[in-house]
């Protein structure tokens, strides 16, 4: 079985880099179109897009068996990843993804705090989160060495995924699963974290690490333990 990386909104495949060498086997990291090696329209992107670029990625590479792991925003795109590959998918887990009830949008998953951000930023005319925002979102248990890294690679993101309807038969397929819940998160608050595991489903295992929403740059050891116990179960 591979590994196969799906990053959340505002990142790209970089964010992996600390916690792919604790993997055991092959490890692809993929960058979902509008940033990295997959430049694009950020006005014209789509979730579709987002999934197509992950089973391209798939396809490609020839990986017949994968564990499919995303992070944050990347709960929208898992789904419509396992409706096109089910019977590619070993495994699914989210690292405290956003997966947002049928029908409605990430806009009306998130906080009220966490929509103003969004919305003021668009409004702003801006296209990348504020540095001191996105250091309160994403960095409130990391050194300055990790903050640093994250806040030098942060790059601007699509907005029509983020007010698209989200589609969630893909969850109805038979792939067994995990929810890694992060007790420290400042994006994605443990309550609301609750929310999105009851969406992934009745039989979605649950795992807790106590640390923020970027576990993979800040605790890549810890969250690379959990995957490689999930490994040997699968």
């Amino acid at each position: 079985m591979s590994w196969v990386l799906i990053h959340g909104g505002a990142h790209g495949a970089w964010c992996w880099e600390p916690l792919r060498p604790l993997l055991t086997g092959e490890v692809l990291a993929v960058d979902l179109p509008g940033r990295g090696r997959r430049p694009g329209d950020l006005d014209k992107l789509e979730t579709d897009d987002w999934a197509a670029a992950v089973v391209e990625d798939i396809e490609s590479a020839g990986l017949e068996r994968v564990l499919l792991v995303g992070h944050s925003l990347a709960g929208i795109t898992m789904p419509r990843v396992a409706e096109r590959i089910p019977d590619r998918i070993a495994h699914m887990i989210f690292v405290s993804c956003c997966i947002p009830d049928e029908g409605t949008t990430v806009m009306q998953a998130l906080t009220p705090g966490m929509r103003e951000i969004e919305t003021s930023t668009r409004e702003a005319g801006e296209r990348a989160l504020d540095p001191d925002v996105a250091r309160a979102m994403f960095c409130n248990d990391m050194d300055e060495a990790q903050t640093r890294f994250v806040l030098e690679h942060l790059v601007p993101e699509a907005p029509g995924p983020m007010h698209e309807p989200v589609r969630l038969a893909g969850l109805r397929q038979a792939i067994p699963r995990t929810y890694i819940k992060l007790l420290r998160d400042a994006s994605l608050a443990p309550s609301l974290q609750d929310r999105f595991i009851r969406n992934a489903g009745p039989d979605c295992a649950v795992r807790t690490l106590d640390v923020g929403h970027n576990a993979m740059v800040s605790a890549p050891a810890a969250l690379g333990a959990i995957l490689e116990e999930i490994r040997a179960a699968t």
